[in-house]
């Protein structure tokens, strides 16, 4: 069964940073695109950053560019988001997905309700505050 569990979450003041984990059981990543999102309160989930593992393509949004980076370790079959420079704005609940099927990680970040993910994490919460 494909499972995807995140970490790292909590509470960090302005300017700070976390690293969340996306670690993969039940499958391995080598095929799959993975995708962090995220849901602030009263607002809708949004794509964060996407990776195809296979070919290292990586997407961010506009609003995280240049402060988050997305990473894999293959050996430990997770995905990492390093987030620095983090800002009240980032609070919300980091969810990690896959997908095997090759949508480009364009897509899978700007596009995800379009498509049927293989598997969703149950989130990590990051709050920012000072």
């Amino acid at each position: 069964q494909l499972q995807l569990v995140e970490s790292g979450g909590g509470l960090v003041q302005p300017g700070g940073s976390l690293r969340l984990s996306c670690a993969a059981s039940g499958f391995t990543l080598d095929y799959y695109s993975i995708g962090w999102f995220r849901q602030a309160p009263g607002k809708e989930r949004e794509g964060v950053s996407c990776i195809n593992i296979r070919v290292g393509d990586t997407y961010y949004a506009d609003s995280v560019k240049g402060r988050f980076t997305i990473s894999r370790d293959n050996a430990k079959n997770t995905v990492y988001l390093q987030t620095n420079s983090l800002k009240p704005e980032d609070t919300a609940v980091y969810y990690c997905a896959a997908h095997r099927a090759f949508i480009g990680v364009q897509n899978m970040c700007g596009r995800f309700r379009d498509y049927r993910m293989d598997s969703w994490g149950k989130g990590t919460l990051v709050t920012v505050s000072s």
